[in-house]
């Protein structure tokens, strides 16, 4: 997102920071394991975290806060025992309402839409659930330059707890079309996406 200044590299950075990173780290496939909820439900929980707390937080503590409210949330540990142990521990905010389009969640195409180059728009949709499409690329215009096999779709299975397989496309769009005419030109980005984001250009 804009206004968060440049991206610091640390160098000769650690994998872990401190053990209990590496611990958490362990953890959370543990409890994906044991909840039976996958990575798309995950990110989510990560996603529902408030504003503030994420902003503040490190990249473990998320993962900690997402595996907590996973764990909560699926009934392996209460909160009031998690709080009682832990001294006091932020959970995510709860899922939304209405957390997924209808469009964004019906069943998967199991045909192609599109071949290789076609033009594509990306959807505007802000759905208040999980997704992948990101939002830079949203109401954007660009050309298939792959066609890949199905995926599962990650709104499906964070939020209807099903596993469906769907065509994604690596898709270029240039980067004036992207952030305008500071984009640089004739530079391109390439991001795979979902059939479902997409739209054909007339």
């Amino acid at each position: 997102m804009a206004g968060f200044g440049p991206v610091v590299v640390e160098p000769d950075e650690p994998v872990f920071h401190a053990p209990w990173e590496a611990r958490v780290f362990g953890l959370t496939p543990l409890v994906m394991l044991t909840t039976g909820l996958g990575t798309p439900s995950f990110r989510h929980a990560i996603e529902r975290i408030a504003p503030a707390h994420y902003l503040s937080s490190s990249y473990y503590e998320h993962w900690l806060t997402g595996a907590a409210t996973l764990a909560v949330e699926a009934g392996v540990i209460d909160a009031d025992e998690l709080d009682a142990r832990a001294g006091g521990f932020p959970l995510s905010r709860p899922v939304a309402h209405d957390p997924v389009p209808a469009h964004l969640a019906a069943p998967a195409s199991s045909d192609p839409r599109f071949g290789v180059g076609s033009r594509v728009r990306v959807r505007n949709d802000h759905p208040a659930g999980h997704t992948r499409c990101p939002d830079y690329v949203r109401d954007r215009s660009g050309e298939v330059v792959r066609v890949d096999g199905g995926d599962p779709v990650p709104e499906i299975e964070a939020h209807l707890g099903r596993i469906e397989r769907e065509t994604t496309y690596c898709v270029r769009f240039t980067l004036s079309e992207l952030w305008g005419d500071d984009g640089g030109v004739g530079d391109t980005l390439c991001i795979d996406l979902y059939e479902r984001y997409l739209d054909e250009v007339p």
